[in-house]
C-alpha cells in the first residue's frame, strides 16, 4: 500500500540526499527494530512512518528486525502484534522479518574476535562491585582487576560460559575500551551475561545473551543498513556502536543518527508504566481505547492515514519533541470529515410527542453533504421522538438556538418543530415535551419568520440501542509521570470513560467492526472492532469530539 505524500524536509534526509549525491550510497535501508517485550504506542508509530517512509520515499528497503536478546520479557504474542501494527499503518518490511537471535551465532564468533585480540575480557565482579569501580559523570573508573587475563583464560572462560557451567550473573564478558572515558558508556561495557531464560524462538539453545549495544551495530552491519535511526537518549552510546563495529570483521558499517523522541501531553509513553496500567487493572488492556498504544488507537477510531499525517505534522528534529493532544486529535478529525458517513445518533434521550403527527413523512438524506458517493439514507419519523435533553431549555442562557417551551426548531432533514408543553415528574425534573410541527416545512423554510436552531432526533419507533463508550484523555495533566516523587496514576483522570446507554439510526445497524461514523453535532465515533456485532451488539466508541473542548476547559 503507498503512503506517498509531498515529504517534509528534515535533517536525515538532508543526509540521506548528500549521500546519494556523493555515491557514498546508492540506495538506503533503514529498519524498525523493536523489542517484542509490550504493545507499540504512539512514539513507535512515529518511528515506524520514518524509517518505513524514508525506504519508501527513496526507493529502498527497510527491515523489520525483533531485538529479541532479553527472553524473560519477550512473547510471539508481542511479536505478531508489533507487525499487525506495522501493516494497518501501511507499510510492508522487506524481507521475512529478521530476528536478532538470527545472529547469535555470529554475535558469539564476534565476540571471540574481541577476545583474541585483547579486547574484551571474562569479569568475575558482581554487579554491585562493577557499579563501584564504573565510577561517575565526575570521577573516572578503576579497572577490574580481571580486566588483564590472558587471551586463552578469557576464551576457554567465555566457552564455560556458553556451556553453562557458571551460574546466572556469576561472570559476563566486558568489552575492554577505556575507564576513564568521560562517557560512562565506554567504561567497559557488558556485551554478554550468564542467563537461562527460555527463548521463544532458540528455546534452551543458549544460556548467554548479547546485550542491546553489542547486539544493534552488528545486526545493523549484518543487514547492511545505511542510516540507523533512533532516538536521542542513544546518543552517548553512538561511540559504542562504532567502536563494535571498528574492531570486527564486517564490512558494512553504519552511521547512527539521533531524533528527539515524541513525548504527547495526557499520555505515557513508557512501556514499562503502561504495563502498570494493564496490570492494576487502571484500563482492560494494551489495546483500551485510551491507552496510547496503536492497537489503542486504532480501536477508539483513529485511523491509519491521521496517525501517517501526524507524523508528518509533528516532523523530525533534534530538539523537544513535545506535543499537545490536541495536534494527534486535529490529524484525526481532519482525516475522517471528509469520508465517515453522518448520521443521527441520541446519548442522552428526552422524549417528544408530537400532538399533530397524521400526515408526517419520512425524508431521504445524504450520508454526507460532500461525499455523494456515500449514497443516502431513510431518515424516518415518527409520532414519539427522542432528541437530546441538553437540546432543550426551560430558561434558556442569552444566544440559545435550540429549544425551549414556545420557541421552534429544525429537526435535522425534517420538519420545523415547536415546544408547545413541558411534562414533568413528581420530582420536577423534565421527562416529556409535547411539540407540533409545520408540515409547510419539510425540505423547505418556513413563510414568514426564521428558525435558527437545528437539533437532531430519532424516531422512537425506528432507533435501534446502542452501547456507546464516551473515552476521553486517560490523564487531568499534560507530564502525568514529569514529578518523579509522585505515582503517574494519581492523575488518572476518572472519567476517561463514561459508558452510557444510547440510540441510533436503522442505517448503521449491519455496519461491521472498525466503522468509522460522524455522529451529528456529538462527535466521530467508531464500532468496537472487539465487542461490536452487526445487529445483535452494537457498540461505538468516541474517537474524537467535533471541536477541540478540552484545552478550553481546562484554561
Amino acid at each position: 500500500m503507498s503512503t506517498a505524500s509531498t515529504p517534509a524536509s528534515n535533517f536525515i534526509r538532508t543526509i540521506i540526499d548528500a549521500d546519494l549525491a556523493t555515491g557514498r550510497h546508492r540506495s538506503i535501508v533503514t529498519r524498525f527494530p523493536p523489542e517484542p517485550n509490550g504493545y507499540l504506542h504512539v512514539g513507535h508509530a512515529k518511528s515506524i512512518c520514518l524509517n518505513f517512509g524514508l525506504a519508501e520515499d527513496y526507493q529502498g528497503k527497510c527491515n523489520l528486525r525483533f531485538d529479541d536478546t532479553n527472553p524473560e520479557k519477550e512473547s510471539f504474542e508481542y511479536a505478531e502484534s508489533i507487525q499487525e501494527d506495522v501493516r494497518w499503518l501501511g507499510f510492508q518490511w522487506d524481507g521475512d522479518v529478521k530476528w536478532a537471535s538470527d545472529y547469535f551465532e555470529a554475535l558469539y564468533s564476534f565476540a571471540v574476535e574481541l577476545i583474541n585480540k585483547g579486547l574484551a575480557y571474562v569479569e568475575d565482579l558482581s554487579a554491585d562491585e562493577m557499579r563501584q569501580y564504573r565510577g561517575t559523570l565526575t570521577e573516572p573508573g578503576k579497572n577490574s582487576p580481571y580486566r588483564d587475563r590472558s587471551i586463552s583464560e578469557n576464551l576457554d572462560l567465555f566457552a564455560r560460559m556458553r556451556a553453562g557451567e557458571f551460574a546466572d550473573g556469576a561472570r559476563v564478558l566486558r568489552a575492554k575500551i577505556d575507564m576513564a572515558s568521560p562517557n560512562i558508556n565506554l567504561r567497559d561495557p557488558a556485551i554478554y551475561r550468564i542467563r537461562r531464560a527460555h527463548h521463544i524462538r532458540t528455546h534452551d539453545a543458549w544460556c548467554i545473551y548479547p546485550m542491546y549495544d553489542y547486539t544493534h551495530c552488528i545486526s545493523d552491519a549484518l543487514e547492511g543498513i545505511t542510516h540507523s535511526i533512533c532516538t536521542l537518549e542513544f546518543e552517548d552510546h553512538r561511540p559504542l556502536y562504532d567502536w563494535v563495529l571498528d574492531n570486527v570483521s564486517v564490512e558494512c558499517h553504519p552511521r547512527q543518527y539521533e531524533f528527539s523522541r515524541l513525548e504527547l501531553h495526557y499520555t505515557i509513553t513508557s512501556k514499562r508504566k503502561l504495563l502498570q496500567l494493564v496490570n492494576e487493572k487502571h484500563v482492560s488492556g494494551w489495546d483500551d481505547p485510551r491507552m496510547p498504544t496503536i492497537q489503542g488507537m486504532r480501536r477508539r477510531g483513529y485511523t491509519a492515514s491521521g496517525l501517517r499525517e501526524f507524523a508528518k505534522r509533528i516532523g523530525v528534529s533534534k530538539s523537544e519533541n513535545s506535543v499537545d493532544m490536541a495536534i494527534m486529535e486535529g490529524a484525526i478529525r481532519e482525516d475522517l470529515e471528509p469520508c465517515a458517513p453522518r448520521v443521527m445518533a441520541i446519548i442522552n434521550p428526552l422524549k417528544v410527542t408530537i400532538s399533530n403527527f397524521d400526515g408526517a413523512q419520512a425524508r431521504e438524506a445524504d450520508f454526507h453533504p460532500n461525499a455523494p458517493e456515500l449514497g443516502k439514507r431513510v431518515v424516518p419519523f415518527g409520532r414519539e421522538l427522542y432528541i437530546e435533553a441538553d437540546d432543550f431549555a426551560e430558561v434558556p442562557p442569552a444566544g440559545w438556538k435550540r429549544l425551549t417551551l414556545g420557541g421552534e426548531v429544525r429537526l435535522r432533514h425534517s420538519y420545523v418543530m415547536r415546544c408547545d408543553e413541558v411534562v414533568k415528574d413528581a420530582s420536577g425534573h423534565v421527562v416529556e415535551l409535547k411539540c407540533s410541527i409545520d408540515h409547510a416545512t419539510l425540505g423547505k423554510n418556513p413563510e414568514g419568520r426564521k428558525v435558527k436552531g437545528v437539533i437532531h432526533f430519532l424516531s422512537c419507533e425506528h432507533a435501534i440501542p446502542a452501547e456507546i463508550r464516551l473515552y476521553d484523555r486517560l490523564f487531568t495533566v499534560a507530564r502525568p509521570d514529569a514529578d518523579r516523587e509522585v505515582d503517574f496514576c494519581n492523575y488518572l483522570n476518572p472519567d476517561s470513560l463514561k459508558v452510557v446507554q444510547g440510540w441510533v439510526e436503522v442505517a448503521v445497524q449491519d455496519a461491521a467492526p472498525e466503522t468509522h461514523y460522524q455522529f451529528e453535532r456529538l462527535g466521530y465515533f467508531c464500532t468496537d472492532r472487539r465487542d461490536h456485532r452487526p445487529k445483535d451488539r452494537l457498540v461505538f466508541n468516541r474517537t474524537v469530539t467535533l471541536k477541540d473542548s478540552w484545552t478550553k476547559e481546562q484554561a
